[in-house]
């Protein structure tokens, strides 16, 4: 009883003025009819779930274990990705591009929130931020700190900007002592923010 109390009155401190003014939104949708809670939920789901970043970690995963595979993904990354079943809206024309020790990619949208959704799911809020869109292209090496990604001084950083007519993948560096792994393996160590270029791959010991 005193759970559903607590429920209740939840006052939503915690959420941020955009997430609070999609939850007024969606009530007043809800309320006039407009919308069904249950398809919005379905629609969430597909996307942070099922078509959500876990596509995009199969991808890497395979490119990890497959030259052939990583090649293709490098020439036609479109083709390559649909290959394996992630096509759909905002994925009509996609660019993979690869890190590497002397080069490390990012990717922003500078004018709105342009992203592949079939291989990373819904953008994350910051990813729509305009802080983000700005600093992302002057101050990349500032931006990638406050991620708690460090990078060496003669690590060549290069940003990449999505429009609607083209979208990015970064393909981040396979960490160190994965050679016996497999594909399935491999993609739990592949981050939504490493895919954006604003986090690495995660360490084969995250995973124990």
């Amino acid at each position: 009883m005193s759970q559903h109390h607590h429920h209740d009155h939840d006052d939503h401190s915690h959420l941020s003025e955009i997430e609070l003014r999609v939850r007024a939104l969606e009530s007043l949708l809800v309320e006039k009819g407009y919308v069904d809670p249950a398809a919005i939920d379905a629609l969430v789901e597909t996307y942070e779930v099922k078509v959500g970043p876990r596509n995009g970690a199969k991808v890497v995963a395979k490119a990890w274990a497959d030259p052939a595979y990583r090649e293709w993904l490098r020439k036609d990354a479109t083709a390559a990705i649909a290959s394996l079943g992630f096509i759909g809206r905002q994925g009509e024309h996609l660019v993979a591009v690869e890190n590497a020790p002397d080069e490390h990619n990012m990717v922003v949208c500078t004018l709105c929130s342009c992203y592949p959704w079939p291989v990373l799911g819904l953008p994350p809020v910051w990813y729509k931020s305009a802080p983000y869109r700005s600093r992302a292209v002057l101050d990349p090496r500032g931006v990638l700190a406050e991620f708690g990604v460090s990078l060496p001084e003669t690590t060549h950083i290069r940003v990449w900007d999505s429009t609607a007519e083209v979208r990015y993948l970064v393909i981040p560096m396979r960490p160190e002592g994965t050679e016996g792994m497999g594909e399935e393996d491999l993609a739990q160590l592949v981050t939504r923010d490493s895919m954006i270029g604003t986090g690495l791959a995660l360490q084969p010991e995250a995973m124990r």
